[in-house]
């Protein structure tokens, strides 16, 4: 799922108890989350402005990447020329916009960016175009930020999908790794970072012990 490059971003061991264990447990920052998409997930909302048509939850694939999920908010700019995408039923060309909505503030890691950039590498397959940018709207901020999809940040998501791969494939749920962001995770209570790191320690150092005798 395309959602799940945003876990695997901040932490891989959430990402496999989400979608390899299926386990999951929200808490404030979840429930905010859920109930600020609430309006931009609905299906039924369609919006046109001037040459701009707008799609929430839009249905993406990438084959080259086995990967898919639903977007937030795909906007459709007209442009003058015949080198964009095309729509089925309508006349001209467009401009493909991904933007993705995000309740707090700008994050330090690259877990909402990469987001962004991999539902634009769907939408790139699936119209046959080329996107160059999209937009992260951040609630905190009441403002969008404009995201550059960079060659870098491409092959950076085509690595992050195939550790991914790798993990789901095998069944591998990495170990824990206590961090400082652990205390804000819905699954702290599941995952016990502490007691997880503890035990691998205490288990490394009698394992140590036993090859020495």
């Amino acid at each position: 799922m395309i959602s799940g490059i945003q876990h695997f971003i901040f932490c891989p061991r959430q990402w496999a108890l989400i979608h390899i264990e299926q386990i999951w447990e929200d808490n404030v920052r979840t429930f905010n989350g859920h109930k600020f998409h609430k309006k931009v997930d609905d299906p039924y909302i369609f919006e046109k402005r001037g040459e701009i048509i707008i799609s929430r939850s839009l249905p993406l694939i990438s084959h080259k990447l086995s990967v898919k999920g639903i977007s937030d908010c795909v906007e459709f700019h007209m442009r003058n020329d015949n080198l964009g995408a095309k729509l089925v039923g309508r006349n001209g060309s467009y401009d493909v916009i991904p933007i993705e909505y995000k309740v707090g503030d700008i994050k330090k890691d690259d877990s909402d960016i990469s987001q962004l950039c991999i539902q634009a590498i769907c939408l790139e397959e699936m119209f046959d175009t080329t996107i160059e940018k999209g937009y992260l709207y951040y609630g905190k901020l009441r403002r969008r930020v404009e995201v550059n999809f960079t060659n870098e940040l491409r092959e950076n998501i085509k690595e992050l999908v195939e550790k991914m791969r790798y993990y789901f494939d095998n069944g591998v749920t990495p170990k824990a790794r206590y961090k400082k962001q652990c205390i804000n995770c819905s699954l702290y209570d599941i995952c016990l970072p502490k007691l997880n790191c503890s035990y691998s320690k205490v288990k490394n150092y009698i394992d140590s012990y036993v090859e020495d005798i």
